[in-house]
């Protein structure tokens, strides 16, 4: 079986090589001719502004003419921010000072509408500067803010979006809508239930910030590929309440390759992979690249097909973390090849719970079970 299994892996492996041209890209940069406005570089000096990162990576705002350095820190000064955040946001986004004081306080205003306080905005604002400080489709912004609102997601989930795909927000808000009636009737039309149905919208948006961005249509395509496969009403609910924000990046193609792949490394039926799938459905999102290493790290160590078969979600661990539990596991007289992963799956938290029990195990000698610890004096 594991010779099979091997061949299998060293012929896809061959199969999915490719030779890939080489391309060679010169780092040539246009030097920037236009004289600094010193009365800027001045202005930014006595903000504490390290004037050589901004020349490095964004030195053509020096040399423009209409600026608002003070302004700029004026209005993020009365937001609550010290000298030091003032500095470092004009050092990340030194665009900032092009922007009219009269365009950043009305963005101030907006985004005030889905902070609790001034205190959180200025952390989102030194987090995100190129967010807060695009002003443009400023009534798009607006628009999309009450549609969110409306749907009674909460401020911070608002927010978070706001600040890490702006571009949700310069669109329509014809198109959002789009997006989330289509959610919404997938999730109900797989049995949801509505008064669940904030909760989920909330988790898949604060998981995926772009998942607004993905067309309607690719969501249909991912659920239609899936009940092609098999998958009930009932599991495909699991599956997307599991997937959440991943499921709006599948592609059918992609999603074949990797089921393909899976299927016959393990060599099991349709309804075993189901239930695979199901237990991990990071199969379907994993690239076969990623598969075809995470099976042969397991395979190097000494993990058998039939293990993974029974502990699919075994495959949700890099190779490198697999590789450290076994021998953190194998250091207190526990093999795994001979028993279950369910000892090694988890989160790092799960398993330093195993780990902790095994060690607290050796500690305590056999013919007295209630005997005490031995302490670091002893």
């Amino acid at each position: 079986m594991l010779r099979a299994t091997t061949t299998f892996l060293c012929a896809y492996c061959q199969k999915m090589s490719v030779l890939t041209p080489h391309m060679g890209f010169s780092a040539s940069t246009l030097a920037n001719k236009r004289p600094e406005n010193q009365q800027t570089v001045d202005s930014l000096y006595d903000l504490s502004v390290d004037i050589r990162k901004v020349r490095k990576f964004k030195g053509w705002v020096l040399s423009e003419n209409s600026v608002y350095v003070y302004e700029t820190a004026d209005l993020l000064r009365d937001m609550g921010a010290d000298t030091a955040s003032i500095a470092r946001v004009l050092e990340t986004h030194p665009e900032a000072i092009l922007c009219r004081p009269e365009d950043v306080a009305a963005q101030r205003d907006l985004w005030s509408s889905v902070c609790h306080n001034r205190r959180e905005l200025v952390g989102i604002i030194e987090k995100f500067p190129a967010s807060f400080f695009t002003l443009t489709h400023h009534t798009n912004q607006r628009d999309n803010i009450c549609y969110l609102q409306s749907l009674r997601l909460s401020k911070r989930i608002i927010g978070k979006l706001m600040a890490s795909a702006p571009q949700s927000f310069s669109r329509p808000v014809e198109r959002n809508q789009e997006v989330i009636h289509m959610l919404r009737e997938t999730y109900l039309d797989l049995g949801g239930d509505e008064g669940n149905l904030r909760l989920w919208f909330q988790k898949l948006l604060s998981q995926n910030p772009y998942i607004l961005m993905r067309p309607a249509e690719v969501w249909r395509d991912s659920l239609g590929f899936l009940r092609e496969k098999g998958f009930t009403t009932e599991e495909l609910l699991v599956l997307v309440s599991s997937l959440r924000a991943s499921i709006a990046e599948l592609q059918p193609e992609a999603m074949q390759h990797a089921l393909d792949y899976t299927q016959g490394v393990l060599v099991c039926s349709e309804d075993e992979l189901r239930e695979i799938v199901l237990r991990c459905p990071a199969v379907l999102y994993y690239s076969v690249s990623t598969l075809v290493g995470r099976f042969k790290g397991l395979l190097d160590v000494g993990v058998s097909m039939d293990q993974v078969r029974e502990t699919p979600n075994v495959l949700e661990l890099t190779t490198q973390i697999v590789l450290y539990r076994i021998q953190k596991l194998a250091s207190y007289g526990y093999d795994v090849r001979g028993g279950s992963l369910d000892v090694i799956v988890g989160t790092k938290k799960d398993f330093e719970m195993t780990y902790g029990k095994l060690q607290l195990r050796q500690q305590r000698p056999l013919f007295n079970p209630v005997a005490p610890l031995r302490t670091a004096e002893e």
